[in-house]
């Protein structure tokens, strides 16, 4: 990410990121940009599945500790794309949303365990059950009521090929001075002192 004011909104945040590389990363590509042939907006520069939110810019060393032990206990991801959908308003967002696979929701679930009992500020966080799996393919939220629905009718649709991979590892994403810097964090492997 570049873009100066998006980098400013996101000052002082982390995310713990899945980030598909084959046959889900494809089909997103593929229907980001005929997305963003419909309507120039806002959108991800990079795809990826959002496990959590964060603000803890004081203790982010912390944090990247807690999440490399989730990781360590973590199998890889199966994620499975399903269809194209949205988050309605007031989010206005074009989705690729995935199955709940096994292992995704396990991903979540234990995530969601190991910080029950800490005090780090979660941003938008929801209970598993509630949790939409997805990839933000387009930001929509500043269009009018009208254009918002034409939007959502012709995004809409099941995917036939159910597109699928394993992802082997996490992305500890955060945000300060106005860069975006990143740590991969293998599943299921210890590679930290």
């Amino acid at each position: 990410m570049t873009s100066p004011a998006q980098l400013a909104s996101l000052e002082g945040q982390q995310y713990l990121v899945l980030r598909p590389r084959t046959a889900v990363s494809d089909v997103y590509r593929a229907e980001q940009r005929s997305a963003l042939g419909r309507l120039d907006a806002p959108h991800p520069h990079t795809e990826h599945v959002t496990l959590r939110a964060f603000h803890e810019p004081e203790r982010r060393d912390e944090l990247l500790a807690l999440i490399r032990e989730w990781a360590v206990a973590q199998r890889p991801v199966e994620v499975v794309a399903e269809a194209v959908d949205v988050f309605p308003a007031p989010w206005q967002v074009v989705i690729l949303r995935l199955r709940r696979t096994a292992t995704l929701v396990s991903a979540y679930a234990n995530l969601s365990a190991a910080l029950e009992t800490t005090d780090f500020r979660r941003l938008d966080e929801r209970p598993t059950e509630e949790w939409t799996f997805h990839l933000s393919v387009l930001y929509a939220k500043t269009l009018a009521p009208a254009a918002w629905t034409e939007l959502s009718h012709k995004s809409r649709r099941s995917l036939s090929s159910r597109p699928s991979e394993i992802v082997h590892d996490a992305e500890f994403v955060w945000y300060e001075d106005g860069v975006e810097h990143a740590e991969v964090i293998p599943l299921g492997i210890r590679s930290f002192g």
